[in-house]
């Protein structure tokens, strides 16, 4: 009796009818903001003044809908780990809502689409720098790194470091010095970024088969590692006043932000409360975003 009652969500779950917030679903639309948010700050830093609409709207975009596509495969292809973890159990994909092959399908189109329209309105350069950081994402890091070694967030997290220079790219149509400081800023808060939710999410991965960093090696030793790239992250976070990119404004923002993203990292390494961890996990989205909005403010207010 048991066993069928446990069987009927499943099986409701299969037989609802999909919606397009589904297919919104697999596009990871709260990571693709958080990716636009940086891009769009690319394109505002590329050049002196804003600029057209059309390099905002278009560009934007196309970055938007290879991300999507992107995000899609990564549900194809994490189907049997998502079905196991608690936080994305629920996912189209792993309830078996929409098929696999559909949502291939789905991304494809994504994929195309975006590329014509970068291809099209934007600039070639964009277009195939942003098609190297989908495969980099879906083919790379979901299909290799991220079952393959405790430090596939580090090798992968390139790929997701990219926004910021797509940005840049469609305006200047060259990659620069600059942009690619953005980029390395992004590389540098991936690890304690997702090692801080992987504390938390432990014994879900460790029964997905995900080799994390905190399953492979324990807590403190990637509480440790946090706490390394926190200060690597402090500094390279420095780099655009050190390098004349930007003023006084953002130098005192990215020594509060960094100085307390520290903080959180130090308390981390200390106490291994988990409850830390979440909340590390949770104020290193505020930092990037924040970080990025005090570059901008600084940008405009000394241009």
């Amino acid at each position: 009796m048991s066993e069928r009652v446990d069987a009927l969500p499943a099986q409701t779950t299969a037989n609802e009818s999909i919606t397009w917030r589904d297919f919104l679903e697999l596009t990871k639309p709260r990571v693709v903001a958080l990716m636009i948010l940086t891009s769009v700050i690319g394109m505002l830093l590329a050049a002196p003044g804003v600029p057209g609409w059309e390099v905002l709207l278009y560009g934007n975009l196309g970055i938007a809908l290879l991300a999507g596509a992107a995000a899609v495969v990564n549900h194809v292809v994490d189907q049997k780990i998502d079905t196991v973890m608690a936080r994305t159990r629920k996912r189209p994909v792993a309830t078996g809502k929409i098929a696999p092959v559909d949502a291939l399908l789905f991304a494809t189109l994504l994929a195309c689409v975006g590329m014509v329209v970068l291809m099209w309105q934007v600039n070639a350069l964009t277009a195939w720098l942003t098609l190297a950081s989908l495969v980099g994402y879906a083919g790379v890091y979901t299909l290799f790194l991220k079952r393959a070694t405790p430090q596939n967030i580090t090798i992968g997290g390139l790929a997701g470091a990219m926004p910021p220079l797509l940005g840049w790219t469609a305006v200047t149509g060259q990659v620069e010095g600059h942009a690619l400081l953005l980029v390395l800023i992004i590389f540098a808060w991936t690890p304690p970024h997702f090692w801080a939710l992987a504390i938390h999410r432990k014994e879900e991965y460790a029964k997905a088969g995900i080799p994390m960093l905190p399953v492979t090696h324990g807590n403190h030793y990637t509480e440790l590692h946090i706490l390394l790239y926190t200060f690597m992250l402090l500094a390279v976070s420095l780099l655009p006043f050190v390098t004349g990119m930007s003023g006084g404004i953002y130098l005192i923002g990215a020594l509060v932000l960094g100085l307390r993203f520290l903080h959180y990292a130090i308390r981390l390494w200390k106490g291994d409360d988990r409850r830390v961890a979440l909340n590390t996990f949770k104020y290193s989205i505020t930092y990037l975003m924040a970080l990025f909005v005090v570059l901008l403010v600084d940008h405009f207010v000394f241009f």
